[in-house]
């Protein structure tokens, strides 16, 4: 009997939404398990990482890593199971471009550190602890990984051949990903699993857009009743979704709400919230500078709704805590 091809999922920085968005497979995924040999999986079976240092260079057919880089130790299994991995997937939102976590890259570490352990109102730290790389206590000697300065997307860390994005991916987008590698049925490497339109295109709400738009007015979806059958842009709401890559299945618009990106920028686009941002520009109904300040005045968190979920990949680093810069 042939041997199975080796799978591990893997978990960095992450909220183990993509290890609940396998499971969503069902009953495909007893397929998936009959078919596989799984070599680890933290969050539903127990192997140890002792065992992945012994196997062979490219033992493993297929990864699937899904979480960003924050720390020592996810970037140590990262390149150990690049090693031992034959194809690295970057699977959801956060191992493609970062993720929500990535939002983190607006501020340093240090004033991350000093709001958790020192300013936040319900901390008291009198001695000003810190964590520490090593401590020793009693004889024996407690480490900890190194907690980096910045969050990084998958591909700054390792190779990646396939990217799968969302928060989560689809089902359906899973289980094609997972039998195109199990078939050998890839696309050339370094190529999204997901379809190239955008958005928009896929949008049920794409011939409710008028033929010329304007906004004079920006409003947060929790100060209106967003109707149901109109483009968001249209009412005044930010949806990100001109400049995002479809095969979400829209399911956040199908629930009235508007695409915050999680399926990142299509082919061809470098940098989502950059390109949204300069054709959002296009559509400010306003004259003259005054006028169109005060409308731009109106959007909430502009750099923090386009680089929701992709940050770590943008050309817009760190917020500057002098406006005039």
């Amino acid at each position: 009997m042939a041997e199975k091809p080796k799978v591990a999922i893997y978990w960095l920085a992450s909220c183990a939404g993509c290890d609940e968005a396998i499971v969503d497979l069902n009953e495909v995924i007893l397929t998936v398990a009959d078919a596989v040999d799984i070599v680890l999986w933290p969050v539903a079976l127990d192997f140890k990482y002792e065992s992945i240092r012994k196997m062979k260079k490219g033992e493993i057919a297929l990864s699937i890593l899904h979480g960003s880089v924050r720390n020592s130790e996810q970037e140590e299994m990262a390149k150990l199971l690049r090693e031992k991995s034959q194809l690295v997937l970057a699977f959801g939102a956060c191992a493609c471009f970062g993720g929500t976590a990535g939002l983190a890259n607006f501020i340093s570490k240090d004033e991350i550190f000093d709001w958790v352990y020192r300013d936040a109102p319900t901390v008291v730290n009198p001695t000003n602890s810190r964590p520490q790389l090593v401590t020793k206590i009693n004889g024996n000697r407690l480490t900890l990984p190194e907690f980096f300065d910045r969050v990084y997307p998958l591909h700054d860390i390792i190779h990646v051949d396939y990217y799968l994005p969302g928060c989560p991916p689809p089902p359906e987008l899973i289980a094609n990903a997972v039998f195109a590698v199990l078939e050998d049925k890839l696309p050339p490497r370094g190529a999204t699993l997901a379809p190239t339109k955008p958005l928009c295109d896929t949008c049920p709400r794409n011939k409710s857009k008028p033929l010329k738009m304007e906004i004079s007015e920006f409003k947060r979806i929790h100060e209106i009743e967003a109707k149901d059958d109109l483009c968001f842009l249209a009412q005044g709401v930010l949806c990100i979704g001109p400049a995002i890559r479809s095969g979400c299945g829209e399911t956040c618009i199908r629930t009235n709400t508007p695409c915050r990106g999680c399926f990142g920028p299509v082919d061809g686009v470098a940098d989502a919230g950059a390109k949204f941002i300069s054709s959002l520009a296009s559509l400010i109904g306003a004259e003259g500078e005054a006028e169109s300040e005060k409308t731009i005045e109106g959007i909430a968190d502009l750099a923090g709704y386009c680089y929701r979920f992709s940050l770590p990949r943008a050309s817009l680093k760190r917020k500057s805590k002098n406006k005039e810069k």
